[in-house]
């Protein structure tokens, strides 16, 4: 059915248990209905009665008008006997909660059950942490709805007095800490619901927190390891406890430092910190978004110079890596031919073996045409990046010619 109403027909079996359910997949409460032979009937509210709420129980003849007295029983009490076919409360309690039935002339209902239950205030915040030198909202209400309810607010315990009354839904600004709660009244004598869930509401303190990262270079590559932590500006010898959130894949502990190892595209993103005292559970604001960018696995580039050399000259080597001063070492090699195998080797090149601070890298001597490779690395444990492009050295000093031979009769 596309309708919000569902119509039965009572000439079909139709005792059964009734509930619905929306598009989006809630289910509504559930409805038990009796389809009564007799020829008369108390027509009475098929949900729980709120407490405070009016109700009327009307008792109804199938053929017949009420000529006489119509009496209505509660637990089997007589508790009405008038011409009136309706019974009417106006304010339900608890001990409205019962069965009840009506009779007239010999002729008598089915009992119906009747429940009773006292509202709850519902307390809400949207946010929870009162910034510094601000204050935040607090919504109360009372489900179901209903009207002419008016709202006291406590804080601490909910026996203490209430801090101040409403008589609207209108929601309060609160600028203190503590324990919140609230409940609804209405009436004379007022009529309370129950307390809403308690709310506890914390104060910033002044304190900034920052986000950092160890190492601190400008730009991170897959297979780092790296480590983000929530630093508290004057924090002193204050115990935190500390909060995490972030737009990545990531989920940070609860602690100051969070290691990730190694680290990959994944954990791109946007994080945030803040700090909250153990004692006072008092909180600083959120920190300024921090964000991280993780950069596939670097190549440097080589270059050799002079590229033709005459033989016994020397040869420099340049490697170049992003971020030339982001704690780069550089390791050097050469690329030596195993003739016998039809296969080259990468030889390390001498003082390089934990790698060298400078960019440049000198090969003296050299006699005969040879390749070169480097990489870098940083970091510990050390992170190395791939190995550049091979370039080669050729030594014009070598005694090789080349010939071209004409195998054909034509010169032309």
């Amino acid at each position: 059915m596309t309708g919000s109403t569902c119509k039965l027909s009572t000439y079909g079996r139709i005792d059964a248990v009734y509930w619905c359910e929306s598009g989006s997949g809630e289910f509504s409460n559930a409805v038990n209905i009796t389809v009564q032979d007799k020829n008369m009937i108390l027509l009475s509210p098929a949900r729980p009665v709120t407490e405070g709420d009016s109700v009327t129980l009307s008792c109804k003849l199938r053929r017949q008008t009420f000529d006489s007295n119509v009496f209505f029983y509660h637990n089997e009490k007589l508790i009405q006997s008038d011409t009136r076919w309706e019974l009417n409360i106006s304010a339900v309690s608890k001990s409205d909660e019962g069965f009840y039935k009506c009779q007239h002339s010999g002729q008598e209902s089915a009992q119906s059950w009747m429940s009773a239950n006292r509202p709850k205030a519902e307390l809400r915040a949207y946010y929870k942490d009162i910034p510094v030198g601000s204050s935040v909202t607090l919504t109360c209400s009372v489900n179901p709805s209903s009207s002419g309810w008016k709202y006291f607010w406590y804080r601490g315990e909910k026996t203490s007095e209430p801090l101040t009354s409403q008589l609207s839904a209108a929601p309060i600004r609160v600028s203190e800490e503590g324990v919140y709660w609230c409940r609804g009244g209405r009436g004379e004598p007022v009529y309370y619901t129950e307390y809403s869930d308690p709310i506890t509401i914390n104060k910033n303190v002044p304190n900034k927190a920052v986000v950092t990262l160890q190492p601190n270079w400008s730009e991170i590559y897959r297979g780092e390891t790296i480590t983000l932590r929530c630093e508290i500006k004057d924090g002193g010898d204050t115990e935190w406890e500390y909060e995490w959130k972030t737009s990545s894949s990531e989920i940070p502990s609860n602690q100051n430092e969070h290691s990730i190892s190694p680290v990959s595209a994944s954990h791109s993103g946007v994080y945030r910190c803040k700090g909250r005292e153990k004692s006072e559970k008092s909180s600083t604001d959120w920190s300024d978004p921090f964000k991280l960018t993780v950069s596939d696995k670097p190549r440097p580039v080589l270059t050799v110079s002079p590229s033709w050399l005459s033989a016994g000259a020397s040869v420099t080597l340049n490697c170049s890596v992003k971020d030339q001063s982001a704690g780069w070492r550089f390791l050097w090699f050469r690329i030596a031919p195993e003739l016998s195998q039809n296969i080259y080797n990468v030889v390390l090149l001498p003082g390089s073996t934990n790698g060298t601070q400078r960019d440049s890298y000198i090969v003296h001597g050299q006699t005969h045409t040879a390749g070169y490779l480097c990489k870098a690395g940083r970091g510990d444990p050390v992170y190395y990046t791939e190995f550049s492009r091979a370039q080669f050295v050729w030594s014009a000093g070598q005694s090789v010619s080349c010939h071209v031979i004409n195998s054909g009769n034509n010169t032309q």
